[in-house]
């Protein structure tokens, strides 16, 4: 744990505090670019939910009418009222209250629909946010081993996570500036039908303040894009800080304080990046919002001077100084929501981003079907692969042959290649030199999902899901979770029905301390769950790597007797640094530095005196 945690721990990176991090700074032109993700995300949307999306379109449609009809039916009112002003109570004011009634009738229908489009907007919100979930996780599972063994990749991914539930707001947004922009629509004619010179001033209203906030909108973007791996290590760093995984060597090792600096440090960069920004961006606000200011009031004077002058009646006045207001209110909005939707339009990228990443080991168009009845076994011919970004090769110039019904033990140092070996076997990983074969056949001649169908595998590192203890023996076959005997037998074959019978609630005990009244194993029945998985999948091949580490000499030896009885017609692979588990197998092969050293049973081995002799003697010599 402990050397996982500094290995993952870097020094700090540059930019220095105060400079905008690495990553490009967005150009305007770069931001309506972005807006191309648009028409993605929207048919998405209507993908997801088309109803509710031409129901809140139609809705909205209606509301941006409403305000121009609203001001005008004021003016109308104002005039009337102006016109019999000194007559009452000699003159009916029927005309007032019909345009009175009118005026609150759309003041009610604008009301409800405000009321429809927000719960439509968020219900579709709500299963965009859904949906998209299951696809990032469908997606997620569909991907190389080796992606996500690069930090590259987990940044993206990181980042289309964040934008998951973003999204709901992206599309409130969208929707809104269609409404706006139907609004703004309807005043412009108001407007210009009166006078055009008021929409050059209401430009220079509102356009440097939305240019400003454009600029410091990308360098906001610039600095959070830049930051991704550093915000990743923050979560890092807070979730090991302050967890019930790490509470023993923190607490052992005195990491507390070392852990809360590092975390302090970074993000104390974070906030002096996200300061700058945030000060200039407001000393820039204030400038801008004084010359909206300027084309507003510029506005106001003309249309007072036109009243004055008699060119305007007095609801004219009230509509023009009403629709002009509203109209700067709403162009400011728009365009401000407007760099708002552009900057999410570039997060938008990353999500898309993230989906767009393709794994390399596919389903071929004419997959083979996988034998009924493996006869020859799996050949390995001069396989070499090594990790993304090492230098190093994890196995070379492999060659051996897996026999059908054979039991072979992978013997070696850590690191010599043995998980490397069966990842490759499972084709978790593709090789970079040679090739695979199963039946004659290369591996990739063959369907990923269904060769993995029917190779059960547990590592040494395996999960510990914080579910029932039924559904934790149960994922080694997720779609016979229902199969209750099953999922019993393959507990009693790997002893865990000792210790499921233990529970309070047995099968349906939640285990892990995660959530309410979990109850946690210790690692030996953790590990006695986890061989479950590898029995409930009943598969052609199985696979065990280290699968009694955590089990006291006498679990070990009564899996191992199951174990032997349970794949007696079954291929099958053990790795092992217990040389009691691996006698046991048909043969050994030894592994040294991700070449093959030896091959043979445990007896011609020792007869061979090399470096499996060597081994087994110095495990020997620590029990005499």
């Amino acid at each position: 744990m402990l050397r996982n945690l500094l290995r993952q721990i870097r020094p700090p990176r540059n930019p220095l505090p105060g400079q905008v991090p690495s990553g490009e700074v967005m150009s305007l032109r770069d931001r309506f670019r972005a807006l191309t993700n648009l028409p993605r995300f929207l048919k998405m949307v209507w993908e997801i939910s088309p109803g509710m999306m031409l129901a809140s379109m139609l809705l909205r449609l209606a509301a941006g009418a409403i305000p121009l009809a609203m001001l005008y039916v004021g003016k109308l009112i104002i005039d009337e009222v102006i016109l019999q002003a000194g007559l009452w109570p000699d003159v009916a004011l029927d005309q007032v209250w019909i345009y009175l009634g009118i005026e609150f009738g759309l003041a009610v229908t604008s009301d409800g629909i405000n009321r429809l489009t927000a719960l439509l907007d968020g219900l579709m919100g709500d299963q965009f946010a859904n949906v998209t979930s299951v696809r990032m996780m469908q997606h997620a599972g569909s991907l190389d081993l080796t992606q996500f063994e690069d930090s590259d990749f987990y940044d993206k991914m990181a980042r289309a996570r964040r934008q998951t539930l973003s999204r709901t707001i992206l599309l409130s947004q969208l929707l809104s500036q269609v409404q706006d922009l139907i609004s703004m629509l309807f005043l412009a004619g108001g407007l210009a039908a009166y006078n055009p010179w008021l929409i050059l001033l209401l430009a220079v209203a509102v356009i440097p303040a939305f240019l400003g906030e454009s600029h410091f909108n990308e360098r906001s973007y610039s600095l959070v894009h830049g930051l991704t791996p550093e915000r990743r290590e923050l979560d890092y760093l807070r979730y090991t800080g302050a967890s019930d995984e790490t509470a023993k060597e923190i607490k052992m090792f005195g990491l507390a304080g070392f852990l809360s600096e590092r975390f302090k440090a970074l993000s104390d960069r974070y906030y002096e990046a996200n300061r700058t920004v945030a000060v200039r961006r407001a000393a820039w606000g204030a400038v801008f919002a004084g010359v909206g200011s300027v084309g507003y009031y510029g506005a106001y004077v003309m249309i007072v001077l036109e009243t004055v002058a008699g060119a305007l009646t007095i609801g004219d006045l009230t509509f023009l100084a009403g629709s002009f207001n509203r109209m700067r209110s709403l162009l400011d909005s728009f365009l401000n929501r407007f760099s708002r939707v552009a900057e999410q339009a570039l997060y938008l990228k990353d999500f898309f981003d993230f989906f767009d990443i393709e794994p390399q080991i596919k389903r071929p168009d004419a997959p083979l079907p996988f034998p009924s009845r493996i006869v020859d076994g799996f050949r390995f011919e001069n396989v070499g692969f090594r990790y993304h970004n090492s230098q190093v090769w994890a196995v070379r110039n492999v060659s051996f042959h897996l026999r059908a019904g054979e039991k072979l033990a992978l013997v070696g140092e850590n690191g010599a290649g043995k998980t490397t070996l069966v990842k490759l076997l499972a084709r978790l990983y593709d090789p970079d030199e040679g090739r695979i074969l199963l039946e004659g056949r290369d591996l990739r001649d063959y369907d990923p999902g269904e060769l993995r169908r029917e190779i059960g595998v547990i590592f040494q590192d395996f999960v510990r899901f914080q579910m029932t203890a039924g559904l934790n023996i149960a994922v080694g076959r997720i779609d016979e979770r229902e199969d209750d005997p099953r999922v019993r037998r393959a507990a009693a074959m790997s002893l865990a029905d000792e210790v499921v019978e233990n529970l309070p609630d047995k099968y349906e005990q939640m285990i892990g301390r995660r959530f309410a009244n979990g109850v946690d194993l210790s690692g030996g029945q953790w590990q006695k769950i986890a061989l479950g998985r590898a029995y409930m999948r009943d598969a052609s091949v199985l696979i065990l790597d280290e699968p009694t580490a955590a089990l006291d000499a006498r679990a070990e030896h009564d899996v191992f007797v199951r174990f032997s009885q349970l794949t007696r017609d079954k291929t099958a692979v053990l790795i092992s640094h217990r040389f009691s588990t691996v006698r046991m197998a048909d043969r050994i092969l030894v592994l040294d530095r991700g070449r093959v050293r030896e091959v043979g049973s445990h007896e011609e081995l020792l007869k061979l005196g090399g470096r499996y002799a060597e081994l087994f003697e110095l495990q020997a010599r620590g029990y005499r």
